[in-house]
């Protein structure tokens, strides 16, 4: 069992629901969002479609979620639509990382500090951190040190910090590949354990599941299918890396459809995974941009009250089916 501050558990109490799950929207994506509005209608500046964009799912889908993630660069506006019971996760990345060299390296946001996102009403912060535990150790050491940084100014804040390390192939394998989903179980089960550690100051992971639903023998009903595992290997995944973390976690989506990413929640459970939520964005507003960028605000906004709110609706059914509450592992 973990114990945490005051204010770190007053943090996971405000990010999550009356049961203790966390039943949370990401709305803190940044290039790969602004690509997609301008791929829609490239005369919406980019500035302008994210400020607007995260406007529209704050106002209607945070409202109705335990908790929003927002970054600091777009999202204030959005974070101003949100009702007071609401928790408010501020991502402390830069969108991307450090291309100028090797190893995926990040970097933090311009303007704020852990204190002044406190300030300013962030329950959390969200640290994004691309991960190999195979890559060359050099680039490794640098982001264990980045990510204790954020732990200490997270400790010093009484700040609850959630770490999501997202794995990718330092060889180079592409992320939907064969080649990849075979090592990415290695990857996360490392997650788990590694974050785990008291050093790093972590008090919740955001993760990515060991076997994406269309990678598992027997889901041919998925476009992109492609079975690398079967359903008892791909079950033992979920298993040992569930039991590797000492700290609670939630899942993200990942980028899997809505339906591919209400399987995985149920698959999980099945496996005997234990997850206290989910912190889902692509799945429940991906399908939202191009009304938005295409038919103006009006059309955005029935979308989100309509289609949007039913994915929603749907993943948070799955969650509380399927979760287990956070103080199951918090003294």
């Amino acid at each position: 069992m973990m114990e945490l501050t005051p204010g770190k558990k007053r943090g996971l109490e405000l990010i999550s629901d009356d049961n203790h799950v966390v039943l949370a929207t990401a709305m803190d994506q940044r290039g790969s969002l602004g690509k997609m509005i301008q791929s829609f209608n490239n005369s919406i500046s980019y500035e302008e479609g994210l400020s607007q964009f995260k406007e529209g799912v704050s106002e209607v889908l945070g409202n109705q979620s335990s908790s929003l993630l927002l970054d600091p660069e777009y999202g204030w506006n959005a974070a101003s639509k949100l009702n007071g019971d609401v928790g408010l996760i501020m991502a402390y990345e830069k969108t991307g990382y450090d291309t100028s060299e090797k190893g995926r390296l990040p970097n933090l946001v311009d303007n704020y500090a852990v204190q002044d996102l406190k300030e300013k009403g962030a329950s959390a912060v969200k640290l994004l951190i691309y991960y190999d535990h195979q890559e060359e150790e050099k680039y490794n050491k640098i982001k264990n040190a980045f990510i204790k940084r954020v732990g200490d100014e997270c400790k010093q804040n009484d700040m609850l910090f959630i770490l999501e390390p997202v794995s990718y192939s330092a060889e180079g394998f592409g992320s939907k590949s064969a080649e990849f989903a075979k090592k990415k179980p290695a990857i996360v089960e490392f997650f788990m354990e590694e974050f785990s550690k008291p050093e790093y100051g972590i008090d919740l992971l955001k993760v990515e599941v060991p076997v994406s639903i269309y990678n598992i023998e027997g889901y041919e009903q998925y476009d992109n299918y492609e079975p690398v595992f079967s359903k008892e290997e791909a079950a033992s995944y979920y298993r040992n890396c569930s039991e590797k973390s000492r700290l609670p976690f939630i899942y993200l989506s990942g980028g899997v459809t809505n339906e591919q990413f209400i399987e995985t929640l149920h698959f999980a459970k099945e496996a005997g995974a234990q997850f206290s939520g989910s912190l889902c964005g692509r799945a429940i507003w991906k399908s939202g941009v191009q009304p938005f960028a295409e038919e103006g605000k009006e059309a955005y906004y029935d979308w989100l009250k309509t289609n949007g709110a039913d994915n929603l609706k749907n993943v948070q059914t799955a969650i509380k089916e399927t979760a287990v509450p956070w103080t199951t592992f918090i003294d």
